[in-house]
């Protein structure tokens, strides 16, 4: 029997996967949208809201052609991350990465 995740479940999935993606390189929100297919609003408010998780972003470079660069995973494992990768794009119900190895 399969249930729907929880809203605390998903947003925690999503609040990590967006911080993986970020310290992978795809790091503007027209990334991540394109990457993810969230909506604009929903990607700006999960970079937002990362701090609460203690990971830490910051923005570099010019209003227009700047990125996020991810600095610090707080009270997150990263290699948690990347072991349960597939489960968070499961959950999520997001597209696979092209090429999750070269992102490594």
């Amino acid at each position: 029997m399969s249930h729907k995740p929880s809203k605390t479940k998903t947003s925690f999935f999503r609040r990590i996967y967006v911080a993986y993606l970020i310290d992978s390189g795809i790091s503007t929100v027209p990334a991540i949208i394109d990457t993810t297919g969230m909506p604009k609003r929903t990607a700006q408010d999960t970079i937002t809201a990362l701090h609460e998780l203690e990971i830490q972003v910051e923005f570099v470079g010019a209003t227009k052609n700047g990125c996020y660069q991810l600095t610090d995973w707080g009270a997150v494992n990263k290699r948690w991350v990347e072991a349960k990768l597939s489960k968070i794009i499961e959950v999520l119900e997001y597209p696979e990465l092209p090429d999750q190895d070269k992102m490594r």
